[in-house]
């Protein structure tokens, strides 16, 4: 029996063709990640790793948008746990993008509406990304004091260290063609044909060779950013953890909690 999911913060499940929907399903939030929607994307890639005759991957988000980033709320509490608890947490978030990265299976991400924070290292970690034109995006972490530590190989591979500098370090927004521009996705289309456009690309993928296709994609993670040695992983985890623990963030956080401008501190 194909596995299938279908409760909780993430649904999945396997059509005739081997081709998976993984569904994030946290609509009432915007689908912002917190550890519920984490263990539920680790959970579904665990269980397609094993899938029989698996072919392709599609993700997506369910209601207006795709993914909003990180539930702050969830992360504030986070951040006043111990710095075990937030070492663990930054870990698992890393491993469940880095799996996704790692896919033996080719990716598609369907992107409509917010794309921001870990969403875009999400549509980043995958093979193909198609948009709608009415997608926003942005690598908001820095306006919270908090940093995209664990997601930033799989942007610089997508978007490059030049652009990544800019995006990361502004934190501001862009639309669906400056995400084309840069190379964050690949395809922009109107909202309405999102779905054809992926079944365009997931055609193709059907066409080809699955062992090639598999091997094409081992070979190209090789020369990528992200495919990281677990000294560099672990390095990236923890300086991910203990930003989220500091007064910076801290008063980020707060900020966002009180609909304030942030009270930054100079270095």
């Amino acid at each position: 029996m194909s596995p299938r999911n279908s409760t909780g913060p993430v649904l999945w499940d396997v059509d005739p063709r081997g081709v998976a929907r993984v569904v994030l399903n946290r609509p009432e939030v915007s689908n912002a990640y917190d550890g519920d929607l984490i263990e539920g994307l680790l959970a579904a890639m665990a269980a397609l790793s094993g899938a029989d005759r698996l072919r392709a991957i599609v993700i997506k988000g369910n209601g207006r948008h795709f993914q909003a980033g990180a539930d702050l709320k969830w992360i504030d509490a986070v951040r006043k746990s111990s710095p075990q608890e937030n070492v663990r947490v930054s870990r698992t978030t890393a491993d469940a993008v880095q799996r996704l990265n790692l896919a033996l299976v080719p990716t598609i991400a369907l992107v409509h509406g917010g794309c921001f924070g870990g969403g875009t290292g999400i549509v980043a970690a995958c093979d193909i990304a198609i948009a709608a034109d009415d997608a926003v995006f942005s690598i908001a972490e820095v306006r919270w004091g908090l940093t995209a530590a664990i997601i930033l190989p799989q942007l610089a591979d997508a978007i490059g260290v030049r652009q990544l500098r800019r995006y990361a370090l502004s934190g501001e927004r862009f639309g669906a063609a400056e995400a084309r521009r840069i190379g964050l996705v690949h395809e922009v289309v109107p909202l309405a044909e999102l779905e054809a456009a992926g079944e365009r690309i997931l055609d193709r993928l059907l066409e080809n060779g699955p062992e090639a296709v598999a091997e094409t994609k081992a070979l190209a993670l090789r020369s990528a950013f992200a495919d990281l040695d677990p000294e560099t992983f672990e390095q990236l985890v923890e300086s991910h953890a203990r930003k989220r623990q500091s007064a910076e963030a801290a008063e980020g956080l707060t900020s966002f909690a009180e609909k304030r401008a942030a009270r930054w501190k100079p270095r």
